[in-house]
């Protein structure tokens, strides 16, 4: 028996194979757990044909964490394909304009692409959250992804700001969100060799400093551990863990020079 026997979740953004997303919800599913996925736009149609690797194959929502409709419609949507109650939410969201938010620009971003970057990578933990509320009722548990905000790293930019949000966000959820039972915590994961990281000009010279500081090793093609972590937190392992981040990085976060 897994350790998310029974329970429902809801995966967003999952794209590619080599997403963090993809392989919570494999993972996710290996654990016993009725998997959900989401995205939208354009990329709908990439996540619907990944969908037919995972096993069971998941239903597939439209989510826009932008659309207030979608958001509306949510616990609607989940109930149609099956899901009554939601046990786990995982938040793999999240978007800066490369050309003029990241990669050295910090100083010359204009608030119309911060407010976008904020809005689609921090505020909507809080609005996706908000919307699955209503099928938490049993409680659960709320997962985000970061890349550790605490400090800055070369071309992260308003991307880098952006998380710091989501972080903040996430202990605020946990404030507001305990007396329902449900915990909400971010895994801070290193870099890892995604569609999102290769978005992110210059974003290579992560792995070298992986590789030089981890003190576990590093490697950037491996999604497994980071799923995981997010697994174990969906899971009751961990039932009086909230507003806490949790560093799968090698270790690096402990080092100094």
């Amino acid at each position: 028996m897994g350790i998310l026997e029974g329970k429902s979740v809801l995966v967003t953004g999952v794209t590619m194979t080599n997403s963090i997303a993809y392989r919570v919800a494999e993972v996710a599913a290996e654990q016993g757990a009725t998997v959900v996925i989401s995205n939208f736009g354009r990329a709908l149609s990439l996540t619907n044909r990944i969908a037919k690797k995972l096993d069971p194959v998941p239903p597939v929502l439209e989510l826009d964490v932008t659309n207030d409709e979608h958001l509306a419609a949510l616990p609607d949507a989940l109930r149609e394909v099956g899901v009554t109650r939601l046990d786990g939410v995982v938040h793999s969201i999240a978007f800066a304009n490369p050309e003029t938010a990241l990669g050295g620009k910090f100083l010359t971003t204009d608030w119309p692409d911060v407010a976008n970057s904020l809005q689609i990578s921090a505020f909507s933990l809080v609005s996706l959250t908000r919307a699955c509320v209503p099928l938490m009722d049993a409680g659960g548990s709320v997962v985000g992804m970061t890349f550790d905000a605490r400090m800055t790293w070369p071309a992260y930019d308003w991307m880098g700001v952006s998380k710091a949000a989501l972080e903040s966000a996430s202990r605020y959820l946990a404030r507001y969100l305990g007396e329902k039972g449900i915990r909400s915590n971010i895994v801070s994961a290193g870099p890892l060799d995604t569609i999102a990281k290769k978005a992110i000009p210059g974003a290579d010279s992560f792995n070298d400093i992986w590789a030089d500081r981890a003190p576990l090793g590093w490697d950037a093609r491996d999604t497994t551990p980071a799923a995981k972590a997010v697994v174990a937190l969906l899971s009751d392992w961990f039932p009086a863990t909230t507003g806490e981040l949790i560093h799968v990085d090698g270790g690096l976060h402990s080092t100094g020079a």
